[in-house]
C-alpha cells in the first residue's frame, strides 16, 4: 500500500488498528496528544468478550500476551440491595467467556507491540483541513503540518476528526460515575472489601447506585452512579473536604459497609459524566477519512462494549486495509457497511441496560437482565 495510514489517538482501538496493519506491512502513524505512555492512569477493569475484543487482539496476535495480564477470578459477581443482603452470588469459575484485565496493562501490550517511532508522542491535533481527492491537512499544536491521504479519527468521544463526517455530538445521558479507590482493601477496610466479594459489585435502586471492582492487589474501584444534573456533581465535588459525605448522604440508610465504598475512599473523587451519541449514528462516506470505537459510536458504558468494539473496529479496519491495499475507498465502504449496523445493535443494548440498571423497579430489571431473563416491563 502506498498511502500511509494516519490515525489520531493512541487508545485501543487506534492502537489495535496500527497493530494489524503493521502485521500487514502497511505504513502507519499514530498522533497522540498525551506526552507519553505513562502520562496518566488509564482507568479500571475491563471485560474482555470472546465475541469482539478477544477476535481483536487475536487478528493482533496478542492472545498470549492477553492471557498473561487476565486477572484471575475477576469475573466474580454480586448484586446486594442497598441493605447489604445478597442478591445474587456468580463466583468465577473459569469458564466465562469475559475476562477481566487492567485498561492499563491492556494498552501496554498493544504499545509494546508496534515499532519505535509508530506513536508520535506530544502531538496535540489543532485543526484538520480537507485538500480534496480524499486528502487531509493536519495542524498540531507542537508540531509540523502533516497530509495525509488516508485519516482514522481515534481520537475518542470528543473527536476532533468526527466533524469532518458528522455534525453529531455526544449528550449528557442523565447519569454520572464517581470514582474512587481503596487499598489493601481486606486489611484496611474488611467489611466494605467482604460486600464487595470477589469481582464486580452492584447495589442499585432506582436512579442511583454503588458500584465497584475488586483489582488485583487487594484493590478496591469504587464507581457511584447518581442521576443528577452535571451542575449538581460539579458544585459537589468543588469543595473536596466534604464531597464523600454529601456523596454518601445520597445513601442514606444504607448499609454502612457500602456506603464506606464513599467515605474510605483513598483517592479524591473523580466526576465520569457519562454521555453517548445518537444510537444509529452514521455518516455518508467522504473520501480518505473515517472513524473508530468511541469517536464514531460512544455509547454508555452499561453494556461494557465501549473498549470491546473500539479494538474490534481497528481490526476490521486493518484487515479491511489490507484486503484492498490499492483502493482506500473500497477498504472505507467495506469496513463502514459492518461497522454502522454493528454499532447501533450495541448502543440500543446498552441504552436499554441504563434502562433497567437504574430504572423505578431496581435491582429487578439488573436481575432479569444478569440472569437472562426478557426484563417484565
Amino acid at each position: 500500500m502506498t498511502t500511509p495510514v494516519t490515525i489520531i489517538g493512541a487508545g485501543l482501538g487506534g492502537l489495535t488498528l496500527a497493530r494489524v496493519l503493521h502485521l500487514h506491512g502497511i505504513p502507519a502513524t499514530i498522533y497522540e496528544a498525551e506526552t507519553s505512555a505513562d502520562a496518566r492512569t488509564q482507568g479500571g477493569q475491563l471485560d474482555i468478550h470472546e465475541y469482539n475484543g478477544q477476535l481483536a487482539l487475536e487478528a493482533a496476535g496478542l492472545t498470549d500476551e492477553f492471557r498473561a495480564i487476565i486477572h484471575e477470578g475477576g469475573q466474580a459477581l454480586r448484586v446486594l440491595d442497598q441493605h447489604g443482603a445478597v442478591l445474587l452470588d456468580q463466583p468465577d469459575v473459569g469458564t466465562g467467556g469475559r475476562p477481566e484485565v487492567l485498561r492499563g496493562d491492556l494498552r501496554r501490550i498493544l504499545i509494546d507491540s508496534l515499532p519505535d517511532g509508530m506513536i508520535k508522542w506530544g502531538h496535540k491535533l489543532t485543526g484538520v483541513r480537507p485538500l480534496g481527492d480524499g486528502r487531509h491537512e493536519l495542524t498540531f499544536a507542537d508540531g509540523p503540518t502533516v497530509t495525509t491521504g488516508l485519516l482514522v479519527g481515534a481520537d475518542g468521544a470528543w473527536s476532533r476528526i468526527r466533524p469532518l463526517l458528522s455534525d453529531a455530538k455526544p449528550e449528557y445521558v442523565g447519569t454520572s460515575f464517581i470514582e474512587t479507590y481503596l487499598y489493601d482493601a481486606d486489611r484496611n477496610h474488611p467489611a466494605a472489601a467482604k460486600a464487595a466479594g470477589d469481582g464486580s459489585l452492584f447495589a442499585v435502586t432506582a436512579g442511583k447506585g454503588i458500584l465497584g471492582h475488586r483489582e488485583a492487589g487487594a484493590v478496591l474501584h469504587t464507581y457511584v452512579a447518581l442521576n443528577k444534573p452535571q451542575d449538581w456533581i460539579a458544585a459537589i465535588l468543588a469543595g473536596p473536604d466534604t464531597a464523600a459525605a454529601q456523596v454518601a448522604a445520597e445513601f442514606a440508610g444504607w448499609a454502612p459497609e457500602l456506603t464506606a465504598l464513599i467515605t474510605d475512599g483513598e483517592t479524591a473523587l473523580a466526576p465520569r459524566p457519562i454521555s453517548a451519541l445518537p444510537i444509529a449514528h452514521r455518516w455518508d462516506r467522504v473520501p480518505g477519512v473515517t472513524l473508530l470505537g468511541d469517536a464514531a459510536h460512544l455509547m454508555s458504558p452499561f453494556a461494557g462494549e465501549g473498549a470491546n468494539l473500539a479494538m474490534f473496529d481497528g481490526a476490521e479496519l486493518g484487515q479491511a486495509i489490507a484486503a484492498h491495499p490499492d483502493d482506500v475507498e473500497a477498504a472505507l465502504e467495506e469496513y463502514e457497511r459492518a461497522l454502522f449496523p454493528r454499532s447501533a445493535r450495541f448502543a440500543a443494548e446498552s441504552d436499554r441496560n441504563h434502562q433497567l440498571i437504574f430504572g423505578d423497579n431496581a435491582p429487578a430489571g439488573l436481575l432479569e437482565l444478569l440472569s437472562g431473563q426478557e426484563p417484565t416491563e
